[in-house]
């Protein structure tokens, strides 16, 4: 039996699944290594949910990330028969160049490497674990999976910014992210709702990160998310949309570095930053704090802006997909964000709602309001054996 490793590395936390390739691809495991560097707790099911591991470690056992790479892999050779052909990554960052998902090689790691700056929080740990395979195993396929590819196509109009051109032919441009769960989520709706699918579909891809997403017949024509990860609708800890003026103030009036400036915008912003509570959803419903209720109006309030911008875009509206963790497990949230599209003709079903049927718009609403669950890693899975079986 062949098999495909799926890895998606994280600051502290890795995320990783195995699929056997028996003509469709079959998910046999799922696993995370979270607390790396503090504590590292380990958790691998199976398919069926059955927990095969859960173990905690001492934190200089799984110091960093390729420790915990070396240990989840040596794990998975003693539990898995079969043999491994290949390993597929998340990458944040692509970069101008890449529209699809590519072969690893040494010279693609160091142009990915160049783009840590525009992701730090994610491009740096999204190569580590390459880097362990490439010394460890340099003859396994390593298969890129860049979260940009699936807006590449845009009307190079819509990805300038308003400064002069020559930046953008070096690169300073809208990218967007979050592309491997919309090109999941295109592919999902072409299935169970062609008509909506076909047209112009706003997805919400609502998490600790999160975006929006217009999709036109399945294929993204804007985002939220621009040249970083920082864009956009506000998210756990990052800042979202700002006024470039603000960042002049911090830097001129609180003589900031480069470095605190951004830990600001990427570690102590968004929505931890606005309620002082936490970063986390869940938290904030359950609290009591003023803050907590400022910093869920204001995400509410900007997934409507936005909402309306995108349905600017698109000339209309066709459906409303809700996708990820708050997207996909928060009626509240999901409720509160539906009272926004009012005016697009959108109505709630609340019984549907609060059992997150795949549909929860009512029967009077003029355009479908759909939950969605994303799959990004069988995307990576399906990228990485389509390109090694090409």
């Amino acid at each position: 039996m062949d098999t495909i490793l799926v890895v998606n590395a994280g600051s502290s936390s890795l995320k990783f699944e195995v699929f056997a390739v028996a003509g469709a691809l079959e998910r046999l495991v799922k696993g995370q290594m979270e607390g790396i560097g503090t504590t590292p707790h380990l958790t691998i099911k199976s398919s069926t949910g059955e927990r095969l591991e859960n173990e905690t470690y001492p934190a200089d056992v799984v110091p960093d990330l390729p420790a915990a790479m070396r240990l989840v892999g040596e794990l998975l050779r003693q539990r898995q028969a079969g043999r491994l052909i290949a390993v597929g990554h998340r990458v944040v960052h692509g970069g101008p160049n890449h529209s699809r998902p590519a072969r690893i090689d040494a010279e693609l790691l160091r142009e990915l490497e160049r783009y840590a700056p525009l992701a730090p929080l994610h491009q740096p740990n999204n190569l580590a674990p390459i880097r362990v395979l490439r010394e460890r195993q340099p003859e396994l396929a390593q298969i890129a999976c860049f979260d940009t590819a699936f807006h590449r196509g845009h009307d190079p109009m819509t990805d300038h910014y308003a400064i002069p051109a020559r930046f953008f032919d070096e690169g300073v441009r809208r990218y967007g992210f979050h592309g491997l769960s919309y090109e999941y989520v295109a592919d999902r709706l072409a299935e169970i709702s062609p008509g909506p699918g076909k047209g112009r579909v706003i997805v919400a891809h609502l998490g600790s990160g999160a975006s929006m997403c217009a999709l036109y017949q399945g294929v993204s024509v804007e985002s939220t998310l621009g040249f970083t990860a920082l864009d956009g609708l506000p998210m756990g800890t990052r800042c979202g949309q700002i006024d470039p003026g603000v960042l002049l103030y911090l830097l001129q009036q609180h003589v900031m570095s480069a470095g605190q400036l951004q830990d600001l915008l990427y570690k102590e912003s968004g929505l931890k930053g606005l309620s002082g509570v936490s970063n986390d959803v869940r938290d904030l419903l359950a609290s009591e704090e003023p803050g907590a209720s400022l910093a869920l109006d204001h995400f509410v309030h900007r997934i409507g802006l936005n909402a309306g911008a995108l349905a600017a875009a698109l000339g209309g509206l066709d459906a409303f997909v809700f996708t990820a963790g708050v997207g996909e497990n928060s009626p509240v949230m999901r409720a509160r964000i539906a009272r926004k599209l009012e005016w697009l003709g959108a109505a709630l079903d609340p019984a549907r709602n609060e059992a997150g049927d795949l549909v929860i718009s009512s029967g009077s609403s003029k355009i479908p309001i759909l939950v969605v669950p994303t799959d990004e890693e069988l995307m990576i899975a399906r990228h990485t054996l389509a390109l090694i079986t090409a």
